[in-house]
């Protein structure tokens, strides 16, 4: 039997597969696991499964020279130092495909909710401000005849871009079938959907957000770190963009106080996947990664 450090709960009937073939160190706080405890603990272990807010880098591996897989609970990996795993021949697998779907539909909230207002009008309701009904009141952006500009054309951006006729929207990809000048100055909704990496961080900055529409919308169900916050903050008291609607932060979890005081804001604790269904997929795809490379198999989703 191997030796497996899991940093975080995950469904019963998952945890009993892995369970029955081998150890579990299960971390049960509320928290992600800190760091000190995660190098302690991952000691002698053969496996390591963990979650996007675990920063796996070359000192937890050189903690544990047995290891021989990370699995991350997760699609996107830039929590993971993917280079230094491979140095030091450490299989690294995430979990692609199980969230498509969910996080497409989280990514269509998100738009219908900021683009009419939902969450704004529930929090007038809630304070006991609604005191009337006009023909003016509380406008909001119809999306149909409206155009969606995705950036990135990875699954997720596809699965997205296949919803927006059922709204009536035209969906476009950035250098795909415009350039990402061309999609900002002329799209009515800005969907992120690229994955973080050197190349993307602040993708999103003062330059081209100063493009976008005055009417236009920017959504974020990718990584936070693709937009620069303080950039997107000054181009909404500056009224460049009609408003945001973000589910991904630079600093997760934490405390987001730049847009607090922007009622044209819909904000999101990171829910992309955050279905029973997906965050079970997720965790047993990543439990059967584990179980293949423990047992000298391929692993089904290896980060190549």
């Amino acid at each position: 039997m191997a030796n497996v450090l899991l940093t975080r709960r995950i469904p019963s009937s998952v945890l009993s597969l892995l369970e029955a073939e081998h150890t579990v160190d299960l971390y049960t706080g509320e928290a992600a696991i800190p760091r000190d405890e995660l190098i302690r603990r991952v000691a002698g272990k053969d496996a390591l499964i963990c979650v996007l807010t675990d920063r796996i880098d070359g000192e937890v591996l050189d903690a544990a020279p047995t290891l021989k897989i990370v699995a991350n609970i997760a699609v996107g990996y830039d929590n993971l130092d993917v280079p230094a795993a491979r140095q030091r021949r450490v299989i690294v697998t995430n979990t692609p495909d199980v969230l498509t779907e969910a996080t497409a539909e989280l990514t269509w909230a998100l738009i219908l909710g900021i683009a009419r207002r939902v969450a704004e009008g529930d929090r007038l309701i809630r304070s006991g401000g609604w005191n009337r009904w006009g023909l003016d009141f509380m406008l909001g952006m119809e999306l149909r005849g409206k155009q969606l500009g995705i950036i990135g054309r990875g699954r997720i951006g596809r699965a997205v871009a296949a919803k927006a006729p059922a709204f009536g929207m035209r969906a476009v990809f950035a250098k795909h079938d415009m350039s990402l000048d061309e999609l900002l100055v002329t799209s009515d909704v800005v969907s992120i959907h690229a994955p973080s990496t050197p190349e993307t961080r602040h993708l999103i900055n003062k330059r081209n957000l100063a493009r976008m529409k005055r009417s236009s919308i920017l959504v974020n169900t990718a990584r936070g770190a693709l937009v620069d916050e303080e950039a997107l903050a000054w181009a909404l008291s500056e009224h460049l963009i009609a408003g945001a609607a973000l589910d991904v932060y630079e600093r997760e979890p934490g405390d987001q106080a730049l847009f607090k005081d922007f009622q044209n804001v819909l904000l999101a604790p990171h829910l992309g996947s955050a279905t029973r269904e997906t965050r079970t997929a997720m965790a047993d795809l990543a439990v059967r990664n584990t179980l293949a490379v423990l047992n000298g198999e391929e692993p089904l989703t290896p980060v190549r």
